[in-house]
């Protein structure tokens, strides 16, 4: 049986701004991924998105990105190796605190936005970060974009990785996310979105923008909270893979 992990960007509401549905977004996925107050984030949404993760057995992950509450982590930073290193252990810190306080235990990382599309390419920021993560914690789980250089770097230093396929995005012919300017990058339909999944789950490939086929690997699927009718597309999502005879649950499980 095919089996896979759903998981989401959480936590990444900020003092009185509200951003997410993290409530009804929960009881349909499998793991987590927080806001360490980088990006998004403060620490009352941050024990708020851990306690909510526990309560539905939900694995914790830390979603560090760039120092950009204007931006949502979303612009490009010229940034160095060691500031990539030394942010992503800072932000793993804080969402570790909290779910051990919480009696949990944190699960994964996973970076997030520009940083996260960053390391996909960039080999030096790659280590960079698998460093920080095997150095905080050689058990965690390091999420990466599927046969990215993060990917590549998690492996290099014995951390287990997940190779991580998109719901709710558009695919280049390289295997990067089609940027968000660029109409269509975003799917907003549910079927289609569920479609994609399946297919990359069960063929092993996804069919890019301009309608080429590209291999692709998926251990873990993301969902974004912030899509436009989020929590409808991932419960007709988790329904479609259960239709399909795809087991959906949390790594390690």
């Amino acid at each position: 049986m095919h089996r896979i992990d759903l998981n989401c960007d959480m936590g990444e509401s900020f003092g009185l701004y509200r951003l997410g549905s993290d409530e009804q977004m929960m009881p349909h996925i499998t793991s987590a991924n927080i806001a360490c107050g980088f990006h998004a984030g403060d620490p009352a949404t941050i024990r708020s998105a851990v306690k909510l993760a526990l309560v539905h057995g939900v694995a914790i992950g830390a979603h560090p990105g760039l120092p950009d509450l204007a931006g949502f982590g979303r612009r490009k930073m010229e940034i160095t190796a060691q500031e990539a290193y030394d942010m992503t252990i800072y932000q793993i810190g804080a969402i570790r605190a909290f779910a051990e306080s919480e009696g949990g235990a944190l699960s994964h990382v996973k970076p997030h936005g520009a940083l996260y599309n960053m390391a996909a390419k960039d080999a030096a920021l790659a280590e960079a970060i698998a460093e920080a993560v095997y150095k905080v914690d050689g058990s965690l789980r390091l999420y990466g974009l599927s046969g990215s250089e993060l990917i590549r770097a998690g492996e290099r230093i014995g951390l287990t990785v997940l190779n991580e396929v998109f719901a709710d995005r558009a695919y280049e012919e390289d295997g990067s996310l089609t940027p968000r300017s660029i109409e269509g990058a975003i799917l907003t339909s549910s079927v289609r979105a569920a479609d994609q999944v399946i297919r990359i789950i069960k063929e092993g490939q996804v069919q890019t923008r301009t309608g080429a086929y590209i291999p692709l690997k998926a251990d873990t699927v993301c969902i974004h909270g912030d899509t436009p009718g989020a929590t409808g597309h991932a419960a007709a999502l988790r329904e479609a893979l259960q239709d399909a005879g795809i087991a959906v649950q949390s790594p390690g499980k």
